[in-house]
């Protein structure tokens, strides 16, 4: 639940401050109303009998194009908002202010998701250690961080249900003391997520514990507390908002990075100078009523060019993790434990494999940082104290790493990054500069709502009913998209592409229309949602071994490839191969055994010379060495 080495004082603090309550909370978790965690999938549709007819996204070079129109001397073409930043707040931001009326553009130097938002634990949660924080420090800014998290996480799981699930996780009890005061914890996890809650939290005997995960200690354990949290595919998810958003109208655009801001006669923004990072073509001038920092870690370098002589708000910490091989772990059961350093282990599966981490270290910030191998090893060897005797994990079973740059809000009192809150920061600088950092993936949705609240008043815009509302059901009707758009946040029930025709049944229509292996349609089924359909249609028949981009041991098929281009502005290997396909993620000597394949493909759709794929290549083995690929390669 959190660190043993504080464990013992919370648990103090908790059993004091709980035993007069603990009775009455009890009784309400008991009396309380949970809302269903299963959708109703009745009205879903069957493309057997009537295949979809999805929309098609705006080309990346009309998208463009839409850019360079707003310097026009006709105002109607001034973007009510610029967003800088394509993680999962600048695109949260993106999809709110549109489907509010607003007309939008979003700029990313980068890739979607190409920064912290890819490099997350995958965990869509309220966050255990943040209540174990209020407790002992009766920090109410801690309480109300967790109670607004656990809610955002079920709006999480219902606009992505594809993406996103509810995970049992394993808090492994040492002694019997230990017992009731974890589960006064996670009863009063489950109360505080109230009718949003997933499953109840529930004891697991000992001998259950292991059968489940047999690879454990058994003999450092007495049994073990489950409760529930969320998992998602995070750059995916990610990818997801920022299709969301063009579909309704955004202009999105990755690779284009902003070089300068412009200001009018007043010192006021009014818009900002961008880069084709893919071209070289001019720098050009995109004109905006208002400027949203959504950067991440690289929010003070957005600053600076507002205002050099600001002042850094961001602390850096790098969360590091690594993947293991599935055999470590069950499919179905993660662990979090307290780890020897006083903070926490995680071991998850994800994606058909195990990914352990973190770590939490102040950092420099950097786009494509590369974990130390003594954070690895670290990682490692807290796994190792968990397993089994028979079972000890060496470097060489590691398939790929990440670092992940947190962007946590400093506090010049702080005296290391883990102390310091997840909650968000938003600034309005005089120029109208409007800065949203800090928070984490679980909440990126009202990071998003407060950001556009803001800018709404700051800037003096006008929210309306979306006018010329698209249909991106694929289906002939929009009765499957209830959410009315009438100019106020409707994000928290506004799914995302994919959602809409998607259905536990969606992964048999597929076996039985494209006549994919079990493996193919259900990572297609659980990464795209309905749009799977698309992306079978794309790819080769089963029969062709190049169906498979990355062998037999892997689901991924070339279809994926040319979806990502077409419909995802999908523009380099390492767009497709870390965050579109995450093979980069789950092993990435895989990864890099499946870059001619990928590349071949992104030259006949992109029409690249052998010039241009043999630099990509070269740029994508740069990216996986980012990854965790260690064998020196000739480039």
């Amino acid at each position: 639940m959190a660190a043993r080495s504080t464990s013992r004082r919370f648990l103090r603090y908790a059993a004091t401050a709980s035993a007069v309550t603990v009775t009455g909370t009890v009784g309400l978790y008991m009396l309380r109303s949970r809302r269903p965690l299963d959708t109703d999938y009745s009205k879903a549709p069957s493309f057997l009998a009537s295949p979809p007819q999805f929309p098609k996204i705006t080309s990346r070079l009309e998208q463009i194009a839409a850019l360079k129109e707003s310097a026009s001397a006709n105002p109607d073409d001034v973007y009510d908002l610029l967003i800088i930043g394509g993680g999962a707040t600048g695109t949260g931001i993106a999809l709110d202010a549109r489907t509010r009326g607003l007309k939008v553009a979003l700029v990313e130097r980068d890739d979607f998701s190409s920064g912290t938002s890819s490099k997350s634990t995958k965990l869509v949660h309220g966050g255990v250690r943040y209540l174990e924080k209020a407790v002992k420090e009766l920090d109410y800014e801690q309480y109300k961080l967790v109670c607004t998290a656990l809610k955002e996480r079920r709006y999480f799981l219902d606009i992505a249900p594809h993406l996103s699930n509810a995970l049992p996780l394993l808090l492994p009890i040492k002694h019997w003391w230990e017992a009731p005061y974890l589960w006064i914890g996670t009863q009063l996890y489950d109360l505080l997520a109230g009718s949003e809650g997933l499953q109840s939290s529930y004891f697991m005997p000992r001998a259950k514990a292991l059968q489940e995960f047999p690879t454990l200690d058994g003999n450092k354990m007495v049994g073990g507390l489950v409760y529930y949290d969320g998992q998602h595919n995070d750059s995916r998810m990610n990818v997801s908002l920022a299709m969301t958003a063009a579909l309704y109208g955004a202009t999105v655009v990755n690779h284009m990075e902003v070089t300068g801001l412009e200001k009018d006669a007043a010192g006021k923004l009014c818009g900002a100078r961008v880069k084709d990072c893919l071209s070289d073509d001019k720098e050009f001038v995109v004109k905006a009523r208002g400027v949203i920092n959504a950067t991440g870690p690289f929010a003070d370098a957005i600053l600076q060019k507002d205002q050099p002589s600001m002042k850094e708000i961001v602390m850096p910490s790098s969360g590091v993790h690594i993947v293991l091989p599935e055999w470590v772990g069950p499919k179905h059961l993660g662990l979090i434990d307290p780890s020897s350093d006083g903070r926490v282990i995680f071991l998850l599966p994800w994606q058909g494999k195990m990914v352990a981490g973190t770590t939490d270290q102040a950092c420099k910030v950097e786009q494509e940082p590369i974990p130390e191998e003594e954070e690895v090893n670290w990682i490692l060897h807290e796994v190792n104290r968990l397993m089994a005797e028979n079972v000890h994990l060496k470097r060489s079973d590691v398939l790929s790493t990440w670092s992940g740059i947190r962007p946590l809000v400093r506090d010049p009192d702080a005296k290391n990054t883990e102390s310091l809150t997840r909650s968000h920061l938003i600034t309005v600088s005089e120029s109208g500069l409007l800065t949203c950092v800090g928070g984490k993936w679980t909440t990126y949705r009202e990071m998003a709502e407060d950001a556009v609240d803001t800018a709404i008043k700051e800037f003096k815009l006008k929210p309306q009913a979306l006018q010329s509302r698209p249909n991106i059901t694929g289906t002939s009707t929009t009765a499957a998209e209830q959410t009315s758009l009438n100019g106020s946040c409707q994000t928290q029930q506004l799914r995302l592409v994919g959602a809409h025709g998607y259905s536990p049944k969606l992964r048999d229509e597929l076996v039985q229309r494209f006549e994919l292996a079990d493996d193919i349609a259900d990572h297609l089924a659980h990464n795209y949602g309905d749009r799977a359909w698309e992306v079978a249609t794309l790819s080769s028949p089963s029969s062709k071994s190049e169906q498979r981009i990355a062998g037999a041991a892997f689901p991924f098929v070339d279809g994926e490839v040319r979806y990502a281009i077409r419909n995802e502005y999908a523009m380099t290997a390492a767009d497709i191969v870390g965050r579109r396909m995450r093979l980069a993620f789950l092993d990435s000597q895989a990864a890099l055994k499946s870059l001619p394949a990928i590349i071949s493909i992104l030259g006949e759709e992109l029409k690249w010379n052998e010039a241009k794929k043999r630099q990509e290549f070269a740029n994508g083995v740069k990216f996986l060495r980012s990854m965790g690929l260690r064998d020196e390669i000739s480039v």
